[in-house]
């Protein structure tokens, strides 16, 4: 007797009375074989989570099992590629349907048709196991792909394919296990979403991802494996930020997932991503891009899904020995899809709705970031960066508060800075980075043997004027002495002239390391100088009437990133607007 629907509930359907599933087991649901995933088990009842819409979906329809975990297609392909939650291509979807998805299309994620220039990179005899590059095979212009064995697969190798043009899934080595059993291998592979790919070793968090922002970078740095969240109410910038952090930060692939957001956003990055043009290599940022879009009107519980069908396509890559840095926008629209299934599965919720497991799962994904040396003993590295929505702007929040749990660098957004048109709108007084002391080292070795105390010092004076703003609101800035008003004015510089970046500008969009130390030692060396000054009773408003200030301000426009030894010559212009005040 074959499993049929006791029962629909949106997006959760159960079968009642059947022993024939197995948990987190892929099955499919329906005369027209929706995905699903089992969830639940019972004597009584299984109940299934089902990534498409239940539009149309009756009672007694046939429900079948796969006998498999949910998993996503890795091979040659991705890149470049745009897919929904569950890893469907939708540029084919599109040519095939046209604009909407329909129920029960099942598309394969990798072109079968496709033929790709494969070089193999074994011989008969070899011994191979889980990591092993086999094959290689250019994906695009900027990335060669390494066709690996699977992590749970060794043996050795008879018989191998020649060099030459082949699809994902045709056989290119075979190999004999343990057993004797004879095992193909295609370019392409599966692997369960929700499963971390095993690693040999996890290392040290200790090299940083550059990104070209100079808030991140100085103030806030994240490391090569780590993770960090981007919290922010309606309209405080966090789709432009993880915009930037995604075109110019150092890591060799992106991986960009749009979990619930608006469709209008997903399709303005999926236009921008196609036009942009690789800083490094002069390319199509594309084609070292993997694209995900899950918009809000998507099936709800394929959004819950698209955050492991990212963490997984990322992981994949970093095993090839790349470093992979994924942006989830956002969380929350994850952790409300969390909610919402939670709800009509009747569990007993927490705090504000959200399933009591909710802290457990975002620990789950933000624990996948990591530096390590993979199977195969490459270094290599998976950084995740969240965007949070609180409701509201609210950090207190259970979603904002649980991942501050979990990540060890928190980018605050503030949207009465974004209203003041301050970008990116990451609040100083808000922000930490727990790195900060494991990337030391290398910044002393790398940048300069004084950028820690160069950044401590813009991080103190931040900190004093968010003091003095509290006695001026009081009693107002015209009774403050000199000495106060200076640390004012600097302040201001470091807020404007440093902090605030223009994203489309083109020499202050990404600014290197080297130019971002320099100009913070500017507003530091202009400090210094001004000290004497004050010391003599000489008032801040004649020092700023030199317009010494202004000048500092516009470096970042006026010295492009190719002339940064320009800025050398600065010291004597401050000294020279100094020498005229009297």
């Amino acid at each position: 007797m074959s499993d049929t629907i006791y029962s629909i509930n949106g997006p959760v359907v159960t079968v009642a009375n059947t022993r024939s599933f197995s948990m987190m087991e892929m099955v499919f649901v329906g005369e027209k074989e929706l995905m699903g995933e089992v969830i639940s088990m019972t004597d009584e009842k299984t109940v299934i989570q089902v990534y498409e819409s239940t539009t149309g979906l009756k009672v007694g329809e046939p429900v079948k099992g796969s006998g498999t975990l949910l998993s996503a297609q890795l091979g040659p392909g991705m890149l470049r590629n745009i897919f929904d939650g569950i890893e469907r291509p939708l540029r084919e979807i599109e040519a095939k349907q046209g604009a909407f998805i329909q129920a029960g299309e099942h598309i394969d994620a990798l072109d079968g048709e496709k033929k790709w220039d494969v070089t193999v990179t074994v011989k008969v005899g070899d011994m191979v196991e889980g990591g092993t590059v086999f094959a290689t095979t250019p994906e695009t212009s900027l990335i060669v792909h390494k066709c690996m064995v699977p992590p749970n697969i060794k043996g050795k190798v008879i018989r191998v394919a020649d060099d030459g043009a082949y699809s994902v899934n045709a056989s290119i080595i075979t190999i004999e296990d343990d057993d004797g059993q004879h095992i193909d291998l295609t370019m392409a592979q599966r692997w369960p979403i929700r499963a971390p790919r095993p690693v040999k070793q996890r290392k040290a968090l200790s090299i940083p991802l550059i990104t070209g922002q100079r808030v991140v970078d100085t103030l806030f740095p994240i490391a090569k494996g780590g993770a960090a969240a981007i919290p922010g109410g309606f309209g405080a910038g966090k789709t432009m930020m993880q915009h930037q952090l995604a075109k110019w930060c150092d890591a060799d692939i992106i991986v960009y997932v749009g979990c619930g957001e608006r469709g209008n956003e997903m399709t303005q990055v999926l236009e921008e991503f196609s036009e942009l043009i690789d800083p490094k290599s002069g390319k199509p940022l594309l084609d070292r891009t993997v694209l995900i879009a899950n918009t809000s009107n998507m099936p709800v519980a394929a959004r819950e899904a698209s955050i492991y069908t990212g963490v997984a396509i990322a992981e994949y890559y970093r095993d090839m020995g790349y470093h992979v840095a994924m942006m989830a926008d956002s969380t929350s629209r994850w952790a409300e899809a969390l909610r919402e299934i939670s709800g009509r599965l009747e569990e007993m919720p927490a705090e504000e709705g959200f399933p009591a497991y909710l802290p457990s799962r975002i620990a789950q994904f933000y624990e996948r970031a990591g530096y390590v040396e993979t199977l195969n003993g490459n270094e290599a590295s998976v950084t995740l960066i969240g965007a949070v929505s609180p409701a509201g702007g609210d950090f207190s929040e259970p979603v904002t508060q649980n991942t501050k749990r979990f990540v060890r660098c928190f980018w605050a957004l503030d949207k009465s800075l974004a209203y003041a048109r301050h970008y990116p709108s990451v609040n100083w007084n808000q922000s930490y980075s727990e790195y900060k002391d494991d990337l030391n080292r290398w910044f002393r070795k790398n940048v300069a043997a004084d950028f820690i105390s160069v950044r401590d010092t813009l991080s103190r004076i931040l900190h004093e004027e968010n003091e003095l703003n509290e006695i001026v609101k009081l009693i107002g800035a015209d009774v403050l002495p000199e000495d106060q008003k200076l640390t004012l004015e600097i302040a201001k510089l470091i807020r404007v002239g440093f902090l605030q970046q223009n994203a489309f500008h083109a020499e202050d969009t990404y600014v290197p390391l080297e130019k971002q130390y320099k100009m913070a030692k500017l507003i530091l060396y202009l400090q210094n100088q001004c000290k004497p000054l004050i010391a003599k009773h000489i008032p801040v408003s004649l020092i700023a009437a030199t317009g010494i200030f202004d000048k500092l301000v516009k470096i970042k426009y006026e010295i492009k990133n190719s002339e940064i030894a320009k800025l050398d010559d600065y010291n004597r212009l401050i000294d020279e607007a100094l020498a005229s005040v009297h």
